[in-house]
């Protein structure tokens, strides 16, 4: 019989990858891992990758400017 559950290191590994393409943001990459923002934080640094914050496309950087753009009026 084919077990139903998941991998973990697989759907770390996913996680980690689908954050470093962008597809998803830090708290939901954490999240689809099983592991706290903080605990996802630390694994992206063992793994040698670093954190990234702020918009990631210029789509994003638009939408946090007209925010921003918003919140002055």
């Amino acid at each position: 019989m084919a077990s139903t559950s998941h991998d973990p290191s697989e759907e770390l590994a996913t996680a980690i990858g689908r954050y470093v393409l962008g597809d998803l943001s830090l708290g939901r990459a954490a999240e689809e891992a099983g592991l706290s923002r903080w605990e996802f934080e630390e694994v992206l640094r063992d793994a040698g990758f670093a954190a990234l914050y702020g918009p990631r496309t210029e789509e994003q950087l638009q939408a946090e400017l007209d925010a921003a753009h918003d919140l002055g009026e």
